[in-house]
């Protein structure tokens, strides 16, 4: 649905400027798996640290096909997604699948496989995850550290709570680079337990970032005794990696961390005055789009701001939502959905154009005439890499003498 309307996107970004400049304001971040995207491999500016979710799936399927063991239990798995005619299957419906079956499967076989292999493929596919994510940032200066340093900068009064889907260990290596105290619901040195009564209390200091990892981690295990603990990512000794991109758990072990970090949105969206910033996230998982919708829905005054990389029309499924909930706002590069109300950018003529400017807000040719005075108006923030510049620059340029602390 396009309402034909044309806006600009500097009052927003003003807007969102003074959000996150507000020290009295509670501010949350969603960190989708866009964000890892725009953190590349050295000397390789066109690939990823860590690719998406399709990359993942792409990736997966590759090492498991190969493999004499598990290629033909991941080849019973799509055809029972074939023969329910589903064609955009990611990496994150395969453990659904998977987990889905063995709920029922007991000592019986369903849809061409027993609860030993899917136990087994539920393994593999969570060790292979962990190769494919478990990488390390750079050392120069990433959006991660920008985002960490912008937490630093600013003496506030609440803590900022970053919820991420992410498995990976990007932003802690940014808070520790930066050395930005973290809270993440572990508790201890040796091998740090989950501890759900001190999330519930939460009685540690603003200065400390909570970070809470909704779909698990890499470094999340699960023993024999079912707590389930963090560790290195070298960690083996048979322990199970923790790892629940879908809502459906089937152990109590899985279940705890998984509804601790969802709990944590929704008393995050409880506070009448939040504002939760959301980027690199396509709003493709419905549970967790469900538990954002009913705090802005039950909060009122709660506002929610959705970054996109790209256009507009790239997220159907977030245009719909924020055409139904006035406090969720959608900014695009070449649009917006503000107060239930699709639009796209204006354009602009250069000649004329007297506009302030940033390194936010671009201007590109239309089409295949360059020559024309007239452009297309894009909003850059969403992508991960700009928006942490953004960041950076609310709380001053003294990071550019800094070196990152790793090692």
């Amino acid at each position: 649905m396009t309402t034909g309307k044309e806006s600009t996107p500097q009052k927003y970004l003003n807007f969102l400027q003074q959000c996150l400049s507000n020290d009295k304001k509670p501010i949350g971040m969603v960190l989708g798996a866009g964000c890892p995207m725009s953190v590349k491999l050295t000397g390789e500016s066109h690939n990823p640290l860590i690719p998406d979710i399709a990359g993942l799936t792409t990736a997966l399927r590759t090492k498991l096909t190969t493999c004499e063991s598990f290629g033909p239990l991941l080849d019973q798995v799509e055809s029972n997604f074939a023969r329910d005619g589903r064609t955009d299957v990611t990496v994150e419906d395969i453990l659904t699948h998977i987990r889905s079956l063995r709920q029922i499967a007991g000592n019986d076989v369903v849809r061409g496989l027993n609860a030993d292999n899917l136990e087994k493929l539920d393994e593999k596919i969570c060790e292979t995850i962990y190769e494919l994510v478990d990488k390390k940032l750079p050392d120069a200066l990433t959006p991660y550290h920008h985002m960490a340093l912008w937490i630093e900068g600013v003496q506030r009064e609440f803590p900022i709570e970053v919820f991420t889907t992410n498995y990976d260990l990007l932003m802690e290596q940014a808070f520790e680079d930066v050395r930005v105290p973290y809270f993440d619901g572990f508790a201890g040195a040796r091998k740090p337990f989950f501890d759900l009564r001190a999330m519930e209390e939460d009685i540690l200091p603003p200065r400390w970032a909570r970070l809470w990892k909704l779909h698990g981690s890499v470094n999340w295990y699960k023993t024999a005794d079912n707590r389930v603990l963090r560790g290195t990512t070298t960690d083996k000794d048979g322990l199970k990696r923790v790892i629940h991109p879908s809502h459906l758990k089937y152990e109590e072990s899985r279940r705890l961390p998984y509804l601790a970090m969802i709990d944590r949105v929704r008393a995050f969206l409880k506070q009448p005055t939040a504002t939760l910033i959301i980027c690199g996230y396509s709003f493709r998982d419905d549970h967790i789009n469900e538990v954002i919708l009913q705090g802005l829905e039950s909060t009122q005054t709660v506002i929610a701001f959705a970054l996109l990389f790209g256009s507009i029309d790239n997220y159907p499924n977030a245009v719909a939502l924020a055409l139904k909930h006035a406090n969720l706002t959608l900014l695009a590069g070449d649009g917006a959905v503000v107060s239930k109300q699709k639009s796209m950018w204006s354009e602009i003529d250069t000649e004329t154009y007297n506009g302030p400017p940033n390194r936010w807000i671009q201007h590109k040719p239309i089409g295949d005439k360059p020559e024309s005075s007239r452009r297309n108006t894009e909003l850059m923030l969403g992508d991960f890499a700009v928006f942490g510049l953004f960041l950076q620059e609310l709380v001053g340029d003294g990071y550019k003498h800094m070196t990152v602390a790793n090692g």
